[in-house]
């Protein structure tokens, strides 16, 4: 008899490196072949929101968890930018991880549109703790406003950007 998973096994998600110094480049692409199991060749772009900075962007397949995975270890390199998603899957909440120098990793549950899920308890808690005045700041905090702000310029594709898959066989 076949036993059934009530939970997904794997996972799609995007890795977008919005700013890397040119020397970090291929120790990015390590991190990310070694966290997947399979090899990253990322095609690098000029970022020109910070002249010098290096850009890409990269589709993975993995197991579920990778997303967090990947995002620790890029966390290390306090000079990237980074953001990485991963999607949401059979039984399992996607996640959007968010890194900007100064405000350091953010991380939020993402629901199958892509928008950022606050829980029904963590939307108590923050109504409990800072009740009216205070909950604007605190609810910005929970969504990642700072992170999108910090972000955006980057997240602008330049010249020649392209996209590419990473995938890890699973099963």
């Amino acid at each position: 008899m076949q036993q059934l998973s009530q939970f997904a096994e794997v996972t799609t998600g995007v890795v977008w490196i919005h700013a890397s110094p040119a020397a970090l480049c291929p120790h990015v692409e390590w991190a990310l072949s070694t966290t997947l199991d399979a090899r990253a060749n990322l095609k690098w772009t000029a970022q020109e929101a910070v002249p010098g900075m290096q850009r890409a962007v990269v589709d993975w397949v993995g197991p579920v968890g990778s997303g967090s995975r990947m995002a620790a270890t890029l966390r290390e390199w306090t000079s990237l930018r980074f953001e990485v998603t991963e999607d949401p899957s059979e039984g399992v909440d996607g996640e959007r991880f968010c890194y900007a120098p100064g405000l350091g990793l953010w991380r939020g549950s993402m629901s199958a549109s892509g928008d950022t899920v606050i829980g029904e308890t963590q939307l108590r808690a923050l109504m409990a703790e800072y009740g009216g005045e205070g909950l604007q700041s605190a609810l910005d905090s929970v969504l990642g406003v700072a992170w999108d702000e910090a972000l955006e310029p980057f997240r602008r594709g330049g010249q020649g950007a392209e996209v590419t898959w990473l995938s890890q066989a699973v099963g």
